[in-house]
Formats: C-alpha cells, structure tokens, sequence
C-alpha cells in the first residue's frame, strides 16, 4: 500500500534496455540515460535519471540506486553492486528482466483464473442488496410494519447501503491491517509464519520463496558475493517475512563453521527434499550450479501451487455463494410458510 517501488513491468522493461544496451558495448552512464528516455512509467525515468546524476557525479549505479529508499528492490540494488565489480553488469540485468517477466506472467495468470469468481462473488452481494431494498418496498406495502424476510434487520436503500459498506468496509480494513502488520518486520514474520501454516497457501507461499531464495543465491554467488552477504541478499529475496526473520540465525550458523545444509535445516522453513539437495550440492562444492539446475523445478512447482490456490479459491467462492443462495432461499421459504400459516391460524 502506497509502496515506492517500481512495478514489475517497469522493472522488466528497464532491465530488458539495460541488457541489450550493456551488451552491446554501450558505456553505464549512457545505458541508463537512454533508458530513462524510453521509459514509459515517469516514476521509473524519474528514478533511473537520478542514477544517471550520481554516475555524473561521480558514483556508482549501485549507489544511486541506494540513495531512493524503497524504489529498487533490494537483490536488485545487491546484485548491481556486486556486478559492477565484477564487469557482469548485462548478465546480471537479463537476469533480472527474466525474474520480473516471469512475475508478471503468473500474476497475469492467477489474476485470471480468479476473475470470474470474484464477478460471481460481488454479484451475490449485490443481489442481497436489491433484496434488501425489495424487503422495504414489502414493508411498505404491508401497513408500514417491518418485514424481516432476510432476517437482517435491514430494509429499503438506506438497508442496502449499511450491507454495502458492511461487506466492503470488512475487506477494506482487513486489507490495512495486513498492510500495517507486514510494514514491520515483527509483524510480516508473524502474519507469514502463521499463514505458510495453512492449507494450499502455505505450500504455494513456500514454493515461490524457496524458489526465489534459490534463483537469487544462484545469482549472487556467480558474482562472487560473500556467503554471509549472499544469504542475506537471497532470504530478503523470498518477500516473505518468515525467511527474512531468519537472517541472523543462518548468518551466525554460516560464521560459525556450520554446514550450509544445517543452517537452512535449523530455520524450518525448507522441506527436507530441498535440503537433500543443498547437501548433496555441497558435498561437491556446486550447491550454486546444483540451484541453477534445479531452479525450473522449483519455479515449475510454484506455478503448481499457485494454480493449486487459485483452483481452491475458485472453488470456495463458488461454494460460498451456493450458501448465499441455498440461506436466502430458505429464509424466504420459511417467511411465506410462517405467513401462510398465520393466515390459516386467523381463518
């Protein structure tokens, strides 16, 4: 919620230039000046330009990036750092288009497969407004004397309106709790540790922060990051809270001569099949390559699970709405049955 960071799109696109213009022999400071230039998102030009300043100035990419808190991921910002020294500025900037176009393709996929039950999730809500304000008109119609069809205790527009905002108000403040919670840390390692507890969102959770963490530390050991640094940079690059909270307990570990292996084994964070294969890339010293070869494994799985959640949010909304249907029905049912019967008991 009102986050400064660029969207993927953006991210993708200004990765993709940086590449093509980088490989091609294209020197920094011009590299990015063209890409502010054809930058269609103004927050990203505007962003990108201030690099350029720096590097005018006399600094580096990395430290532009730095001096805008929050604008540039924080791998992104890490990796360029590292890549700078090490002269792998445009493998490291496709690398990067690559991670952001393959965000955004499944999240244009879960958006998707989500779609039409939400539409049949505010029409249910919506129908209970007209039936609301079609409960008035009944009162009216009967001697001014309430009747309670619904069972709500609502009636007519004004009836309809406290159901809107009822319903809607629920999610809005739903919504900024979450947002307020994951702004600390404390607060995003808890609300993340207790939903990887949950069914099909916990798994589809820790399928794509294993598979980020993996992409990531891939990536920043090819650089010649240090462990520590590269640990760091990678359980950051997860976006969950619950791997972040992690940091210094695997750093420690790390500096203290313990495996690898167990550092990731102690957190509780990782399935034991990922940690079978940490252990056996590190008793060959290829643990980055074995992730590297790996990686659309654990990439594929996150699609899986994410197309898994989106199956069972699909079908909980359906479900909820045949419960909308089925008590509403009911209601009006015993409404007429109760009248029918109090007409008879009159007779």
């Amino acid at each position: 919620m009102f986050s400064p960071q660029l969207g993927w799109k953006s991210l993708a696109v200004l990765c993709d230039s940086l590449s093509k213009l980088l490989g091609a022999g294209v020197d920094v400071r011009r590299a990015f000046a063209k890409s502010a230039r054809k930058a269609s998102d103004p927050r990203c030009a505007l962003a990108v330009q201030h690099v350029v300043d720096g590097i005018n100035e006399g600094g580096t990419v990395a430290d532009g990036m730095r001096d805008q808190p929050g604008v540039f991921p924080n791998v992104m910002v890490d990796l360029v750092d590292v890549a700078e020294q090490t002269g792998m500025m445009p493998e490291i900037f496709e690398h990067l288009r690559n991670h952001y176009e393959s965000n955004l393709k499944l999240r244009r996929t879960f958006v998707g497969q989500i779609t039409f039950p939400l539409i049949q999730f505010v029409a249910a809500i919506f129908i209970v407004a007209f039936l609301i304000v079609v409960n008035g008109w009944v009162a009216q119609n009967s001697q001014g004397r309430p009747l309670d069809i619904l069972g709500f205790g609502l009636f007519g527009p004004t009836g309809a309106v406290t159901w809107l905002t009822y319903v809607f108000g629920s999610v809005v403040v739903l919504f900024v709790c979450y947002q307020l919670l994951t702004r600390l840390l404390a607060g995003k390692a808890l609300v993340h540790s207790l939903l990887l507890k949950v069914p099909v969102v916990g798994h589809c959770m820790q399928s794509f922060a294993i598979a980020r963490f993996s992409w990531s530390f891939f990536l920043t050991q090819q650089t010649g990051m240090p462990i520590e640094r590269s640990l760091e940079a990678s359980l950051k690059a997860t976006g969950n809270g619950a791997f972040v909270a992690r940091i210094p307990d695997v750093q420690a570990a790390v500096r203290a001569g313990e495996e690898l292996t167990l550092a990731l084994a102690d957190t509780g964070l990782f399935p034991e099949e990922y940690i079978e294969m940490v252990h056996v890339g590190e008793t060959t010293g290829t643990v980055p390559e074995t992730l590297e070869r790996l990686f659309p494994q654990f990439e594929e799985s996150a699609r899986r699970s994410l197309a898994g959640l989106a199956t069972t949010f699909s079908w909980g909304v359906r479900v909820l709405v045949g419960l909308f249907v089925a008590f509403f029905v009911f209601r009006v049912f015993s409404f007429y049955v109760g009248l029918i019967n109090g007409l008879v008991n009159e007779i």
